[in-house]
Formats: C-alpha cells, sequence, structure tokens
C-alpha cells in the first residue's frame, strides 16, 4: 500500500503529541491509514488514478489525527499531495518552497465571498509548462476561516471557489451552513473544474466508501451497507 504525506504528518503529529488525543472515539482501535475500525478497514479497495492535479492539505493543528477526516482521501487517490501543518507564526520551510517552485500554479480553493474580487478565479487557466497547485485549508469551518486571513504567504494567489449545488453527504460532522461541503468533496468539484471528470467522479465515490464504513463503525454496526463500495467497484471497471 502507498504511504502518503497525511500517513507521514499523522506519524509526525502524533510523535510530538505531548498527551494523548483525547476527542470522541479515541479509544477506539484503528487501521493507522484509513483511520476505520479493523474489520471495516477499506484500505485493500483503494483506487488508483492517474491525474494532472496536485493538491497542498494545509491543516489545522491535530486536524489530521481526526478520524473523521476526509483530507486523507484526496492524499489516498493523487499521488501528488502534499500535507502540513499549519503555523500562523511560523510557516513550513519546505511548504513555503513548494508554494515557490515554478512547476506549481498554485490556487487558494476557497469560498468567493471571503476574498477581494480581484483575487476570484472562474476557472483553472495553467499556464504552459506548469501544473495545479490545490490549496485546501483543512480544518473546521473556523478553522479554516482563520487560516484563510492568518496566511499572508497565500495573498499572492488566486482563490478558486465553487458553487455547490446539492448538500453534503457528509453526516459525520455537523456544518454551520448547509452548503458546505467535507474536504473532499471539495477537491472533486475542484478536480471535476479542472477538467478530470473521471478523477472526480471516482473521488466521490472513495468519499463515499470511507463515509458508509466510518457511519457503521461508529453506530457499532458489523457490516456496511456495500452499494457505496459495488458503485465503486463497477465506475472502475466501467
Amino acid at each position: 500500500m502507498r504511504i502518503h504525506a497525511v500517513h507521514e504528518l499523522y506519524e509526525e503529529r502524533l510523535a510530538r503529541s505531548t498527551r494523548p488525543f483525547r476527542a470522541r472515539g479515541a479509544k477506539v482501535e484503528r487501521c493507522r491509514h484509513c483511520m476505520l475500525r479493523p474489520h471495516l478497514c477499506i484500505c485493500a479497495h483503494k483506487p488508483e488514478i492517474e491525474s494532472n492535479a496536485a493538491f497542498l492539505l494545509v491543516m489545522y493543528d491535530d486536524e489530521v489525527l481526526k478520524p473523521s477526516n476526509t483530507g486523507r482521501l484526496i492524499a489516498d487517490l493523487f499521488p501528488d499531495t502534499f500535507a502540513y501543518i499549519w503555523s500562523r507564526t511560523e510557516p513550513n520551510s519546505e511548504m513555503l518552497a513548494l508554494l515557490d517552485d515554478p512547476q506549481w500554479q498554485p490556487y487558494v480553493v476557497f469560498p468567493a465571498e471571503y476574498a477581494e474580487s480581484e483575487r476570484v478565479a472562474s476557472d483553472v487557466t495553467i499556464e504552459s509548462g506548469k501544473r495545479p497547485l490545490f490549496i485546501m485549508l483543512d480544518g473546521s469551518w473556523a478553522e479554516a476561516k482563520k487560516m484563510f486571513r492568518k496566511s499572508p504567504y497565500l495573498n499572492r494567489f488566486p482563490v478558486l471557489s465553487i458553487d455547490p449545488d446539492k448538500p453534503s453527504r457528509y453526516t459525520v460532522r455537523v456544518a454551520s451552513k448547509e452548503n458546505q461541503l467535507g474536504t473532499a468533496e471539495v477537491a472533486a468539484r475542484i478536480v471535476d473544474v479542472y477538467g478530470e471528470v473521471n478523477n472526480a467522479e471516482t473521488l466521490d465515490l472513495w468519499f463515499d466508501v470511507f463515509r458508509e464504513h466510518y457511519i457503521t463503525g461508529k453506530m457499532n454496526r458489523q457490516l456496511p451497507d456495500h452499494k457505496a463500495l459495488n458503485d465503486l467497484k463497477a465506475h472502475l471497471s466501467a
């Protein structure tokens, strides 16, 4: 199984914790890669895709430790996914170097209403020889807004926004607004806008598989409804 940036960040963040992570469900035994209960592990079903898109996950402190986090689903599929813990005063030097790397064309993925109008991009337009780097601010809605406001090194990049036409399917967390989506759901919409429609659908279906298995474990059911997994298999074999 491919170990990706979010797996590595999880281990790094866990290693430097001065006290145990005490969120709800913290005592539950879990697979350290998909963060699901062992009998519900989905690692063996992880799809493999090819994509020209890359993602940078800027994660709020303990977000990477949360089993409910969906940013890791992006890293599961997209090989060029980078992940760093956000710091207001000491941003990671590797992350800053990544943002300066001329091979990438960064876009900050965030609602347009929070950005100056001149920063808002209506679509993804890539210069010759570059690839898109979609920057996802991964945390609760309040945390994401804080990261957006207090990360001056992101101010030079355009803001790419989506207008979701359906409410989130992610019932694991309660959103403060009906049209707020989970991180992986937003990423799927962005990939669709970029033009990789098949990859967008694969990420959506992978999200559904995770969601079904997570809720099964949360409800203490033994077996999940296999519809999501069957839908993913049908899509991959089409």
